[in-house]
């Protein structure tokens, strides 16, 4: 197999819609939060600071995308959280491997701000791209590419 130059990729490709959809800081920061177990419009503005009407586009877009659902709660409550769907929660590896990369990269002589622990061992989370099939690590130097349709 060979690798293919840039010209004969497709004019769209999965990155580019998938940044159509998740591709600004405010929509990664709401996306965090939500890993963190955050759900309401309130705990989102005061853990990222957005302005409200910044907010509220974003929740109103990812609830349009399918990544959110909006789901009153109280019986009686105008109120909303939001809960992330399959596809939401389908993010998550994407998030961690830009916190991975922001701790190898951007963090300070105190080293990353945050440890992501696994519950069934409790081991330090150190995540990375492996092959599907040989189990062996992959970069980009790794990996070549086929278009839709080649063998």
């Amino acid at each position: 197999m060979q690798v293919k130059n840039s010209s004969q990729r497709p004019a769209v490709d999965s990155v580019e819609r998938a940044l159509d959809q998740v591709g600004d800081r405010w929509t990664f920061l709401i996306l965090r939060e939500a890993f963190f177990g955050e759900r309401r419009f309130d705990a989102f503005r005061a853990n990222i600071g957005a302005a409200p009407n910044i907010l509220t586009d974003r929740l109103k877009k990812l609830v349009a995308y399918g990544i959110f659902d909006k789901v009153q709660y109280g019986s009686h409550s105008n109120r909303f959280e939001y809960r992330l769907t399959e596809k939401g929660l389908d993010l998550y590896p994407h998030i961690v491997f830009l916190m991975r990369w922001g701790d190898r990269w951007l963090s300070d002589e105190n080293g990353p701000p945050l440890t992501l622990i696994h519950r069934q061992c409790r081991s330090p989370l150190k995540p990375e791209l492996k092959c599907d099939t040989c189990g062996e690590p992959v970069s980009a130097r790794d990996v070549d590419w086929l278009t839709a349709g080649e063998d």
